[in-house]
């Protein structure tokens, strides 16, 4: 199935197409509604959150098919979520973004395989909406 950026397309296909649920953590909330507007553009339901408590929550009540998270947030950081989505045996794809050291991207893919979530994928901000558009797809 071929899916088009624009809304109509989007509502068309998503009533065949399988569910798709989107889970956002990122303490910059800007951040969070930029991928939330991109996401709903591609026909996914979307949660945003901002700090990892809320994240946690959200995801006990929907599991969703796509998680994008930030790597560096006050509190519970990305690693200490990768490990806690682990023993939650996440399938979700997850999507890794930070702003900061490109480093955190090897740590967390370093971290996920060894944890088994094979399906991570990280992007370094800024991200133009094509590039999270593939990356949620």
């Amino acid at each position: 199935m071929i899916e088009t950026s624009t809304s109509a397309a989007s509502k068309e296909s998503t009533a065949t197409a399988p569910f798709k649920h989107l889970l956002i953590v990122d303490d910059e909330r800007e951040f969070g509604d930029y991928v939330k507007t991109i996401a709903l553009e591609i026909g996914f339901s979307v949660t945003v959150t901002e700090n990892a408590t809320d994240f946690m929550t959200s995801y006990s009540k929907k599991i969703p098919s796509v998680i994008v998270m930030d790597m560096v947030m006050p509190g519970i950081d990305g690693v200490e979520l990768i490990n806690w989505l682990a023993r939650q045996k996440c399938t979700a794809k997850i999507i890794v973004v930070t702003g900061f050291n490109p480093r955190y991207i090897e740590l967390a893919e370093d971290l996920g395989g060894a944890k088994g979530l094979s399906k991570i994928k990280t992007l370094t901000k800024p991200i133009t909406p094509e590039d999270m558009r593939k990356a949620l797809l």
